[in-house]
């Protein structure tokens, strides 16, 4: 099991102190003060590795510094975990401005560098005396959003934020979401699955399949990431075959949507027992759909909060969040993202994220910003929902 401890205020000599010390315990001005010490674990071996950075970075610099401590935790792509000098260099830089003024190989060989350039030992695990008394998990996508970090921190005795195992593994698989949205009433778009094997077994039989139960447009998903990497929409059978390789190319398993019409609306959802849903959203794509290039670099989508439907849709999109949160067994944090059809009234999933964006443009804390609760909050409620024992566990 693992123990921890509370650790003093941080030492105030630079705005960045996680990015300077690691010791458990700073001091200002020789008083100390009681802290909860947060660890921040971001970078990861996803495909949103610089994303993690960027949202870290945004909580790094929200949280209530008196009242929490952050160790920074940086995950490289390769799977090595950094903390103290490495990590705090990584956390402070500007990764936006970077994507925006490069390409993304040019920032994942800067992060790279910086990693192998600093001399610095990967981080043995020794969590006892690191003094964590929880962890903030930023590490979107495949081996942070999955369930992966969930269970090895469940295995070493440490509270984090967000999602357990099952809700976490249930969530990142866009296939498996259907099915339990599905059960618990709520609509789904019509799909097909592929698996890897089966698709290169027989590939224009698959491609014939789709035309004739779709026809077009159609999405193409990996079914396994975020951040709407891998996401193709496919306008005619000629942009089939790449749509699928690039989708296979990043998961074993493939998701194929028919395309729905409605507007994109999002609900960001806070709690464990007695979940907390905001204000719905709503996104309007600056392209085609709303893709990486649109959510991260070029920033050309409208948000709209609230969203513009009536009052009355605006509660239907809230009770269906919740219902979609619940059947999940989802706890602390997530976004839930639908297509609403206003002059039908339908409501259609989209899907759902557990581990969603905390950068400055991303809509989960610009949504309960308008809900009421300001950022430092938002991080303050959900270290206080991590370290929140259930109401029930079982005999």
């Amino acid at each position: 099991m693992f123990h921890s401890r509370k650790s003093s205020v941080n030492c105030g000599q630079n705005e960045h102190c996680w990015a300077h010390c690691f010791e458990p315990y700073c001091h200002s001005n020789g008083i100390e003060m009681s802290q909860t010490t947060v660890a921040l674990l971001f970078g990861g071996k996803s495909t949103e590795h610089e994303i993690s950075i960027i949202s870290a970075r945004s909580i790094a610099r929200a949280i209530n510094r008196e009242h929490y401590r952050i160790i920074p935790f940086y995950i490289t792509r390769d799977g090595e975990w950094y903390t103290g000098g490495i990590a705090g260099e990584i956390l402070d830089l500007d990764l936006s401005s970077i994507m925006r003024n490069t390409s993304r190989e040019e920032a994942e060989n800067l992060l790279k560098r910086k990693a192998l350039d600093s001399g610095q030992k990967p981080f043995d695990f020794n969590f006892t005396d690191s003094g964590i008394d929880v962890a903030f998990i930023v590490l979107h996508g495949s081996y942070g959003e999955d369930g992966r970090i969930q269970g090895f921190l469940d295995t070493v005795g440490i509270p984090y934020t967000g999602c357990g195992v099952s809700a976490s593994a249930l969530a990142m698989d866009k296939a498996l979401t259907k099915l339990c949205a599905a059960a618990a009433g709520v609509a789904t778009a019509p799909s097909i699955t592929l698996s890897a094997p089966d698709y290169k077994a027989s590939p224009e039989s698959t491609h014939e399949l789709i035309a004739r139960q779709f026809g077009f447009p159609v999405f193409v998903k990996p079914a396994s990431l975020g951040s709407s990497v891998g996401i193709s929409k496919v306008h005619h059978a000629g942009e089939l075959l790449r749509a699928l390789q690039i989708a296979f190319g990043l998961d074993r398993k493939v998701l194929v949507e028919a395309a729905v019409t409605g507007r994109e609306i999002e609900v960001a959802m806070l709690g464990n027992d007695q979940p907390l849903a905001s204000v719905p959203g709503e996104i309007q794509p600056g392209s085609d759909f709303y893709d990486f290039q649109d959510k991260y670099i070029g920033n050309t989508a409208k948000t709209f909060i609230p969203a513009r439907l009536p009052d009355k849709l605006l509660e239907e999109v809230r009770r269906s969040a919740i219902t979609v949160y619940k059947a999940l067994g989802c706890k602390g944090m997530s976004r839930v993202d639908f297509f609403v059809n206003e002059k039908t009234g339908s409501i259609v999933l989209n899907e759902i994220n557990t581990i969603p964006g905390f950068t400055d443009i991303s809509m989960y804390p610009q949504l309960f910003e308008a809900s009421g609760i300001a950022f430092s909050e938002l991080i303050d409620r959900l270290l206080q929902y991590a370290l929140e024992k259930p109401e029930w566990t079982g005999n």
